[in-house]
């Protein structure tokens, strides 16, 4: 079995220190591929430049860019005209865009939330007809904004459509993502027996709709679920240091803990959340 890290930060300073150890572990777990999304204009050289200088490793790395709506405070139009012009030149070596979306939390903590919706709104209509001018499939960002985000999707119609990262929600949710051609993004939400009405919408979809991801060094798995559904754990090296709180070998346990959920074989599984990653992202 193989397996891809659909969304990983790994350009993350965490990692700075210890990426030639991680990405052999990786390799020891036949991890073969993160795809790595960008948050803001700030780290969208990180993020190619990672993709760059580990061009030659076994484990292969693919930038997406995108501006993440917790990041525009300091944004403004002329940062738009900028990111279109870094998609123009290095849209040969980018496989999507992403991480886009809109983000409910922040706008409720907002001190002007009408103002920060209406910003938020913007970049991502003004990111969603950049991917549909370049043909890119979209990393979603989102969080209590399931209504807001839905209507742009219909809007653009986008040709590759995306992923939802870090799905959590109901089979209704659920459905209203797959009927517009997107994927869910599965992370550590289900590994909390708390997920309950996830889990079972993760019954229900096809398999095909499905990509795994671990969003390290955020989203930890739960505490609960131990080292037991993880095999070959010695390959997960002690001395990786603090402070990332998940790293993408976690792949291996979401992926465990999923394939108590499904009734497929772990192999069928495995092997088609490969091919999903491959039609979603490196089918030209």
């Amino acid at each position: 079995m193989q397996f891809t890290d659909s969304h990983c930060h790994l350009d993350d300073t965490s990692f700075q220190q210890q990426l030639p150890e991680l990405l052999q572990q990786c390799q020891n777990l036949s991890i073969r591929r993160i795809i790595i999304p960008a948050i803001s204009p700030d780290n969208f050289d990180n993020v190619l430049n990672l993709a760059k200088t580990h061009h030659d490793n076994p484990i292969k790395l693919y930038p997406c860019l995108g501006i993440h709506p917790w990041y525009l405070a300091n944004l403004n139009e002329a940062h738009l005209s900028q990111f279109t012009n870094k998609i123009i030149k290095e849209q040969h070596n980018i496989i999507g865009l992403g991480e886009i979306g809109i983000d409910g939390a922040n706008i409720k903590r907002s001190n002007a939330p009408e103002k920060e919706l209406a910003k938020q709104q913007h970049f991502f209509d003004y990111q969603l007809n950049l991917a549909k001018e370049y043909h890119l499939p979209v990393v979603i960002h989102h969080r209590q904004s399931h209504d807001k985000i839905v209507p742009f999707l219909k809007k653009y119609q986008l040709e590759r459509a995306g992923v939802i990262h870090g799905f959590s929600g109901s089979f209704q949710q659920a459905k209203d993502y797959l009927d517009l051609g997107f994927k869910l993004g599965i992370g550590s939400t289900i590994t909390y027996s708390r997920a309950k009405k996830t889990i079972n919408t993760l019954k229900r979809v096809p398999i095909e709709s499905l990509l795994l991801e671990t969003d390290a060094p955020a989203m930890p798995l739960s505490k609960d679920l131990g080292n037991t559904v993880i095999e070959n754990q010695q390959h997960e090296s002690p001395h990786l240091s603090e402070p990332a709180i998940n790293y993408p070998l976690k792949i291996i346990q979401i992926f465990n803990v999923l394939t108590q959920i499904r009734e497929e074989s772990a192999n069928d599984i495995a092997q088609q959340l490969e091919q999903n990653v491959d039609q979603l992202f490196f089918a030209r």
